[in-house]
């Protein structure tokens, strides 16, 4: 059974950072791309950042220069660094899996995590 779970979340003051988790199990980590997807109240999902299973990456604009996803293939781990947030980043943060190649479109992700409260003061 394939599980995901997130951590990392909290309350932050704008222009603070925030590190969120997400722990794989129940699948051969090395062989799936990872993603970070987030919902705000109100608004759909949508795109974060994504990483490959060689690790390549991608960002939505909103986040280059803000945000860094990484992966630790051994401890069955990805990571979203997240630097000088704003009240705007206030969401959810969901990590999926999907195998091999990375990518944006949230549909084309076969599993799922419960999310992280991520809120941003002003």
């Amino acid at each position: 059974q394939v599980q995901l779970v997130e951590s990392g979340g909290g309350l932050v003051q704008a222009g603070g950072s925030l590190r969120l988790s997400c722990a794989a199990s129940g699948l051969t980590f090395s062989n799936y791309a990872m993603g970070w997807f987030r919902q705000a109240p109100g608004k759909e999902r949508e795109f974060v950042a994504t990483i490959g299973w060689r690790g390549s990456t991608y960002g939505a604009d909103f986040v280059k220069g803000r945000f860094t996803i990484s992966r630790d293939n051994p401890k069955n781990m990805v990571y979203l660094q997240m630097n000088s947030l704003k009240p705007d980043d206030t969401a959810v943060y969901y990590c999926a899996a999907r195998t091999r190649a990375y990518s944006t479109n949230d549909a084309s992700y076969d599993y799922w995590g419960r999310g992280t409260q991520v809120t941003v003061s002003s």
